[in-house]
């Protein structure tokens, strides 16, 4: 095979790849948006998941300014004023499909402990941990990485949580006269306005950072040339991310939303209404201004938010302080497979070719991710548990019942 088919088998693996991680993205984001419009019966659970699929689709068209921030700051692979590729075309491209990998990869498995952690974080960690395997620390753009996406990481859930924190409060002074039927279903028909924004806001957001990666890769390969914040992206780029990422929120990442809706805070129906409405402000304006934002940052910060904001309300500090942490390492933990990507990729393709080697790391994607959707299914969360009880003396995701369903199964296979 010639190394330019090779290049183009390599490109094809590549935005596969990348649009599984926009569907990853997708059912895990599902929570941000529909999490506590769910848990406060404002929606039904596949009502909920399949217009916020149909919004986050709606959303991806809406805006490029995201897209051209993860294309231009994260990695070092185009001279921004020559236009001259910082690395060889199937290197970068390795680098990129590494960093998807660790991006993915870190997605399924705290989808599968549903733990809301931040599938932007998450991608830009491989990207980060493939970036430095593959060119030293030179390679990576820490500035814009620092100004677009660190900054605004650590600031966001701060910001939101204040905002949500401050409306929850006025909401129930406002309302202290209302009976608590009437208020809890006037704020529920309120959630579906505010939850639809949150997810529009969402899909203008997240679709875009898919949409950024294919851009990287097509620059990498020369497909793609010009000033992409100038002249924009192909419409297949848009329309594709778009369409993966409905498609992964209207599968519903039940596990993340469970946590979200059940295992914060016992969620009334005006602090949702509180928390979306804030969650949809920040993201939205993050986008504009072309900051890569973690909607779950945003969106937890806003729910534990309307937990303190509420007279009387409480919140599971231990279930916040286990996602805090899940935050903390996703960065180094999805770079790290990153980096170890790419290490196997090119030591591979050092004694045979890149193809093979891309191969290889894909194979290995294909199957872990594979291995985590088996174990899912041994102890599944769907549309019919997810507002079961939380478990306070386990915090576990899963609900009780489905535990204990589990365990006689499991002691059975191991006679």
């Amino acid at each position: 095979m010639s190394d330019m088919s090779a290049e183009m088998v390599i490109l094809a693996l590549l935005v596969a790849t990348a649009l599984a991680f926009d569907f990853t993205n997708g059912f895990h984001d599902t929570g941000n948006a529909m999490a506590t419009s769910i848990a406060t019966g404002a929606l039904k659970p596949k009502a909920a998941v399949t217009l916020s699929g149909i919004l986050n689709l709606v959303g991806a068209f809406l805006s490029v300014n995201v897209a051209v921030t993860v294309a231009t700051n994260v990695l070092k692979i185009q001279d921004p004023k020559t236009g001259h590729l910082n690395l060889d075309g199937t290197v970068a491209l390795t680098v990129i499909f590494a960093g998807l990998i660790g991006g993915i990869l870190w997605n399924l498995l705290t989808w599968l402990f549903g733990i809301p952690s931040s599938s932007s974080h998450a991608l830009f960690g491989g990207l980060i941990g493939s970036g430095i395997a593959a060119a030293g620390f030179a390679g990576v753009n820490w500035d814009g990485l620092t100004n677009k996406v660190l900054i605004p990481a650590v600031a966001s859930p701060f910001i939101a949580g204040v905002i949500a924190m401050t409306g929850t409060w006025l909401v129930y002074r406002i309302s202290k006269n209302v009976t608590r039927k009437r208020r809890e279903d006037g704020f529920r028909w309120g959630q579906i306005a505010t939850a639809s924004l949150l997810s529009l806001a969402h899909g203008t957001g997240d679709a875009q950072k898919t949409m950024g990666v294919i851009a990287l890769a097509l620059i990498s390969s020369g497909h793609l040339t010009g000033d992409v914040k100038k002249d924009g992206l192909p419409f297949w780029i848009i329309a594709s991310c778009a369409l993966a990422i409905g498609a992964g929120t209207y599968i519903g990442g039940w596990r993340v939303i469970r946590t979200l809706g059940k295992g914060l805070v016992e969620i009334d129906s005006p602090q949702g209404f509180s928390a979306e409405s804030a969650s949809a402000a920040v993201i939205l304006t993050s986008s504009v201004s072309g900051m890569a934002l973690s909607t779950t940052h945003v969106a937890t910060g806003s729910i534990l938010g309307s937990g303190v904001g509420k007279p009387g309300g409480e919140v599971r500090w231990k279930v916040a302080g286990r996602m805090a942490a899940a935050w903390l390492i996703t960065l180094p933990a999805a770079g790290l497979v990153g980096g170890l990507s790419f290490l196997l990729a090119h030591g591979i393709a050092s004694a045979s070719s890149p193809l093979v080697g891309d191969i290889v790391i894909f194979l290995i994607l294909v199957g872990l991710s594979g291995f985590m959707y088996y174990r899912a299914q041994q102890q599944k969360v769907d549309h019919n548990n997810v507002n079961a009880d939380w478990d306070e003396s386990t915090n576990s995701t899963v609900p009780a019942d489905v535990r204990a369903a589990a365990k006689p199964a499991a002691d059975t296979a191991s006679v």
